[in-house]
């Protein structure tokens, strides 16, 4: 399994690779900051051909508005191309905030990145 970092800041995402399915760790904070560039390395590993991506919340922080708005984006962009997205590890705070405005039901929600590896 690789891990490889995507840039170095407070706010970072590692990508790996686990089997056909990427997946990618937020660690720290989606923000306005740093949403387009973790939408633009998604949708690279979406045109490479992968048919799932996995997104791990177990590390992150925070998510303002802006996160938010880019993994709607992003998910809507997996679906069109045939892929399967996945949220893997919420935190309570942030699976409040799906269930809040009901994105809930547009997600497809894992308890953990175990649970969202499985077929």
């Amino acid at each position: 399994m690789q891990r490889r970092p995507l840039w170095n800041q407070q706010e970072s995402f590692v990508k790996r690779n686990v089997g056909r399915t990427v997946v990618f760790e937020i660690q720290g904070q989606l923000i306005v900051g740093n949403r387009q560039q973790f939408k633009r390395e998604v949708l690279l590993a979406l045109h490479a051909g992968t048919p799932r991506i996995v997104i791990d919340f177990s590390r992150t922080t925070f998510i303002d508005s802006s996160g938010l708005g880019v993994l709607i984006t992003i998910s809507k962009e997996i679906r069109a191309a045939g892929a399967d997205l996945r949220l893997a590890a919420l935190s309570r705070e942030l699976h409040g905030l799906l269930a809040l405005t009901r994105l809930d039901t547009f997600f497809r929600i894992a308890h953990d990145l175990e649970e969202a590896l499985e077929d």
